[in-house]
């Protein structure tokens, strides 16, 4: 049997752990937007706008729609809760689907 790796001193080996990175809601609108749905993903803590941004981009690819980041909050167009929490386990944060 051939002998286990040494470790450097004072550098014990850990196993990757998931990051968990807080709570977002994911809420439904549909007020003041002409009648169209729209899904709305707030309540990022400590990620920045590019971070957003590519998270908006993977999720209007995997829902086939449009979308954007305003104000700090990411919006897909139509009623993609369920894709879009999917994405957002998948990045680590805990989505909480809100409101109705």
């Amino acid at each position: 049997m051939p002998p286990a790796p040494l470790e450097p001193a004072g550098k014990p080996r850990l196993e990757p752990s998931r990051k968990h990175r807080g709570r977002v809601d994911i809420v439904r609108q549909k007020a003041h937007r002409g009648g169209k749905t729209v899904t709305v993903v707030t309540g990022f803590v400590g990620i920045g706008l590019p971070e957003k941004e590519q998270l908006a981009r993977q999720m209007q690819k995997v829902c086939g729609t449009g979308g954007t980041v305003k104000e700090g909050r990411i919006e897909i167009q139509g009623d993609r809760r369920e894709a879009v929490a999917g994405i957002l386990e998948a990045a680590g944060f805990r989505p909480v689907l809100a409101g109705g």
